[in-house]
């Protein structure tokens, strides 16, 4: 049982029930039995949290933290999130205070979630990209009375109240057991569940109102189509949904926080985009099932065929296009076996993709789908608190974004516009620090055009009103963004037109430029004016969020906009001219590219650019051209063109380098001092698997531990400082001799340590090992075959390379870490050439701040003076060992000052 904070313990039971009247909520980590619940109608969403509880100790949520995986239970989230509620009654939040909470998707924003609800509180979640201008805003106009935060998020309001999201966990000290709640007053269908802030256009923020009732809604009919097919779940158990959607997004809500309960699901948080990123993760977590944006689709595809393309072997390439003309039309199961080379890059348990947020192309769900896949995709708007069609999972309507969900109708309105009612429909807007009903119109107009056929499939067909939705699932204004261009006095008149992209589109800035300074007659076109377009633009994205950034531009070649007879620019000649002028633009690049494709890497490096932006225009930019303000690379494209560059050169790149660059010629440097050839450095996870753990114990105590002792016999000094420390440990010494290191920093540790260690060695030296020259004599080559095996399993030693590919080691350090071992690191690179200490490499300190381990220094002494000698056998305690006192660092501290700081420890020993 988990007892209340002393404040609280103090107080009695009557004197606590006297003091907070109102229904108590009995939160308990125990598991109910069985798995499955007859469906009822629920008065409130604190009711779906008893799922949480019934599922107990059954894994909710993995994420990555740095280079480990951390996952909670649902045990854990409840409670967290029951001791948060406490937290806000401590705080004197009260049912209907709002509360906004803005941070990255993670186990503690859904914690902190539930808490809110279960306070009856208002959550005002915010996207994690919003500007700090728009979220204070937002925190104004809500009335927030607390805001909870990420750590890297800034301070919106000196009076408003921050509670950083990190240190949740924290105040916890045993997230299992029983708390009592008494919510101010009891929870119903039409108490406020949220308010959710879309980007806005440039008056005050509206928020849309969402109550319990309309997202149980939403929930129900999914509830009672999942029913009939959860007693399959046990043998699919356990089902893994890898999500990228934002949990600040009703959508992402829904697949990550309310639906995965209902199937005893556990959620996976992405961090990255990158596609290479995406496919280890679901391959590694057994995933089922990938929710995310068409953008994210559509890199994947982009991933698989430039890995078809970069195949040696044009065969293999023909006989997979012709595979893929032949799966048309036949059945699931055949489809999944013809591509089960495919299959088997994102593992056996992984068979669907859900789509939500924007338009999927036709192509991308084309390609999955032949592939063997489930494509999924829904459609809703906020306002319809998300859903409002989806497709079944079992029985997918191909192109169409699925069947009208049960509760709600639908029907197709002027120019085919498509309405909606039903109480998923949302409450209304908040403005003004009211609830303002949406109008009491009986059917929700949502701007979309969209058509039904005759089985009830309903099909997207374009957008009516002026918001943008992007690939990403985001909703641009263009009141927005031409608001951030009509600051700067260079800028006449502007429109942000909609550029067409798969069914989504693109935001592009059309300039109308006023005259030159000096009296200059206005450049409409040519050098100059690209020049000051570009430098308008790169000054208006700065006050605008991520998602928000103007990517495409043009300056309008005439003195005027084309007008209405009241003086508006007629937006629809404007958009199909710079919809004609950049497609012309990108066609004539991609032949420039396509010129300069064969041998050349500056060719090759613009073709990726235009693929992976597909905007073509990109390809014909000076080396000197900007990434950001001339080439328009969002972070998604970055991401996206690391992880292309990466499968087209077969190479390891620099994550922070590549972020670093600005410049074309920047990343051309970048690829000239990679090496061409990704090197094959093995990870050898089969030593750390039953049954050679047990094998290594014996030999270590047969033959290591006796050897260690009869040649050198190590004095050991600071053992005690390891005294009560629990593992893992991150151990860092210095390096003189290959073979005996490992041995003395084993013999030094005690045996709770020992026997769970993974260490390092030099990436190069292990890959030598494991290819040794060709035209070596064959009993020379079987010598070093058979001690790379005995090296890699005695020892439990991976590779640590010096040059590339360290990114991959360092995930390997993680997954170590994860199973319980400590890992041992040689900070210098090198072996010692003179016996000196010499200095740590920085990637020391990036390895310790992604750990997150306590830091174990240790020294080895003597063993130079040995080896310079090259006696067999030392006397005993010429080798000495010391051992440091274990150091964390704050998650702030610099790598390079963890680096500095380890190196100066190991040298005080």
């Amino acid at each position: 049982m988990l007892p209340e904070p002393a404040d609280r313990r103090a107080t009695s039971p009557e004197q606590h029930e006297a003091s907070h009247r109102g229904p108590r909520l009995i939160i308990s980590s125990e598991a109910l039995p069985g798995r499955s619940r007859r469906f009822m109608p629920r008065t409130s969403l604190t009711e779906l949290f008893n799922d949480l509880l019934r599922l107990g100790r059954e894994v909710a949520f993995v994420q990555k933290r740095g280079y480990r995986r951390e996952a909670w239970t649902y045990a854990q989230i409840a409670g967290v999130a029951a001791h948060f509620a406490m937290e806000l009654r401590e705080r004197s939040v009260r049912a209907g205070d709002r509360v906004l909470l803005w941070g990255p998707n993670s186990m503690e924003w859904v914690a902190a979630f539930w808490g809110c609800l279960l306070r009856g509180a208002v959550v005002v979640p915010m996207d994690d990209g919003a500007a700090p201008d728009f979220a204070r805003r937002v925190a104004k106009q809500a009335g927030a009375k607390l805001m909870v935060a990420s750590r890297s998020k800034p301070v919106l309001d000196p009076e408003l109240p921050v509670f950083v999201l990190e240190e949740l966990p924290e105040r916890v000290p045993d997230p299992r057991g029983r708390v009592t709640l008494s919510p101010d007053e009891p929870l119903g269908r039409n108490h406020i569940a949220q308010i959710v802030f879309t980007s806005g256009t440039t008056a005050e923020p509206r928020g849309v109102v969402l109550t319990h009732g309309n997202i149980l809604a939403n929930l129900e009919p999914l509830e009672r189509g999942i029913q009939p097919y959860l007693k399959y779940e046990r043998f699919f158990h356990p089902l893994r949904f890898v999500n990228l959607l934002p949990l600040s997004h009703v959508f992402g809500q829904f697949l990550g926080i309310f639906i995965p309960p209902l199937m005893g699901a556990a959620v996976v948080f992405e961090e990255t985009l990158n596609p290479s990123e995406i496919v280890r993760t679901i391959r590694r977590e057994r995933a089922t099932l990938l929710v995310a944006v068409p953008r994210v689709l559509d890199a994947l595809r982009g991933k698989i065929e430039r890995d078809i393309e970069a195949q040696a072997d044009s065969a293999w390439r023909e006989k997979f296009d012709a595979k893929f003309r032949a799966a048309e039309g036949k059945k699931f199961l055949r489809r999944a076996w013809k591509f089960r080379r495919i299959h088997r890059q994102f593992g056996w348990k992984f068979w669907a993709f859900l789509s939500g947020g924007a338009a999927l192309s036709a192509g991308t769900e084309t390609f999955f789908s032949r592939m063997g896949y489930a494509v999924i995709q829904g459609y809703g708007l906020t306002e319809t608190t998300s859903l409002i069609s989806v497709n079944h999972p079992f029985r997918v309507g191909q192109g169409s974004i699925g069947k009208i969900l049960p509760g709600r109708e639908i029907k197709l309105g002027e120019g085919g516009e498509i309405l909606v009612r039903g109480d998923s429909i949302a409450a209304g807007y908040w403005q003004g620090g009211e609830l303002r009903p949406a109008g009491g119109a009986a059917w929700f107009h949502t701007g979309d055009i969209g058509a039904l056929d005759a089985e009830g499939n309903l099909y997207f067909k374009g957008r009516k009103k002026s918001v943008i939705v992007t690939p990403a699932g985001m909703n641009v204004y263009p009141e927005d963004l031409e608001a951030a261009l009509r600051r700067d006095a260079a800028v006449k008149d502007c429109v942000v037109v909609p550029l067409a992209q798969d069914g989504n589109a693109e935001a592009c800035a059309v300039l109308l430029l006023s005259e030159a300074q000096g009296g200059a007659p206005r450049a409409a076109a040519g050098v100059v004016a690209e020049s000051r377009a570009a430098q308008i633009v790169a000054r208006a994205n700065e006050s605008l969020a991520e998602y928000q950034k103007i990517r495409r531009w043009l300056v309008w070649p005439e003195a005027d906009f084309p007008r209405t007879s009241t003086g508006k620019p007629r937006t629809s000649v404007i958009g199909d001219a710079a919809q004609h002028a950049l497609s012309a633009a990108g066609t004539q690049a991609a032949k420039a590219a396509e010129g300069a494709r064969a041998g050349d890497r500056a060719g090759v490096l613009a073709e990726l650019i235009a693929r992976v932006t597909a905007r073509g225009a990109s390809a014909a930019a000076p080396p000197h051209a900007n990434l950001e303000t001339h080439l328009n690379l969002s972070s998604l494209d970055r991401v996206e063109l690391m992880s292309a560059i990466e499968d087209r050169f077969q190479i390891d790149l620099n994550e922070t380098r590549f972020a670093e660059a600005e410049t074309l010629a920047d990343i051309e440097q970048l690829l000239q001092a990679t090496p061409e050839r990704r090197s094959e450095y093995r990870y050898p996870r089969w030593t750390q698997r039953f049954p050679i753990p047990w094998i290594r114990f014996v030999i270590y105590y047969l033959l290591v531990w006796p050897a260690t002792h009869i040649l050198a016999h190590p004095r050991v000094r600071g053992r005690e400082n390891l005294r009560g420390v629990r593992g893992p440990l991150l151990i860092v010494s210095n390096h003189v001799t290959r073979r005996t290191d490992i041995g003395f920093i084993l013999a030094a540790l005690p045996p709770r340590f020992r026997h769970r260690m993974a260490a390092t060695i030099g990436g190069e030296t292990l890959r030598d090992m494991r290819h040794p020259p060709r035209e070596w004599f064959f009993l020379k080559r079987w010598g070093y075959w058979l001690g790379y095996w005995l090296v890699v399993g005695l020892f439990n030693v991976f590779p640590l390379p010096q040059r590339s590919g360290f990114r991959e080691s360092f995930r390997f350090a993680g997954e170590s870490v994860d199973r319980g071992y400590s890992v041992l690191v040689f900070p210098e690179g090198e072996l010692t050439p003179d016996g000196k200490l010499h200095p740590f490499q920085s990637g020391i300190g990036l390895l310790a701040k992604n750990l997150r381990l306590p830091v174990v220094p240790m020294r080895i002494d003597g063993l130079w003076d040995v080896k310079l000698t090259g006696w067999r056998f030392a006397r005993p305690g010429k080798v000495r060992v010391t051992v440091g006192a274990p150091v964390s660092f704050a998650p702030e501290t610099p790598p390079e000052q963890i680096a500095r700081d380890l190196e100066s420890r190991v040298r005080g020993l």
